[in-house]
């Protein structure tokens, strides 16, 4: 089977992608899990069973690129460019929006410092891959 680029992803496959990626315990361990084959292979069996044949690299590069595509999206949109969109925005909202995001806090000394803040979840004790 191909791996990487070279094969274009249907609708959809990407539509099965998105809904195996929106179960709860997959967002959990794909959220700043730094070694994720595992997942991606679970994650293609999956996708298997729901008839798409991909391996778990195509499944990690589909990941990272509408990921990233979203993440530019957003940016766009927070910075006042509401003409730039992509295809499936709204599902990966869906998604994303709940993950963990890095903001710059502001010190009582007046410099700025990295937090984490996580909206409308709950932290987890559950140990990943």
């Amino acid at each position: 089977m191909e791996s990487g680029a070279g094969k274009h992803w249907t609708e959809e496959e990407v539509k099965a992608l998105l809904s195996v990626w929106s179960e709860k315990n997959i967002r959990k361990q794909l959220h700043g899990t730094l070694r994720n084959k595992g997942i991606f292979i679970y994650i293609a069996k999956r996708l298997q069973e729901l008839g798409v044949c991909r391996d778990w690299k195509q499944c990690r590069a589909k990941y990272k690129n509408l990921k990233y595509e979203y993440r530019t999206v957003k940016y766009a949109h927070n910075s006042g460019d509401v003409t730039k969109t992509m295809k499936f925005f709204h599902e990966l909202d869906a998604i994303l929006r709940y993950e963990p995001v890095t903001q710059l806090a502001a010190e009582e000394n007046g410099r700025c410092s990295a937090t984490e803040t996580q909206l409308n979840t709950s932290p987890t004790t559950d140990s990943t891959q």
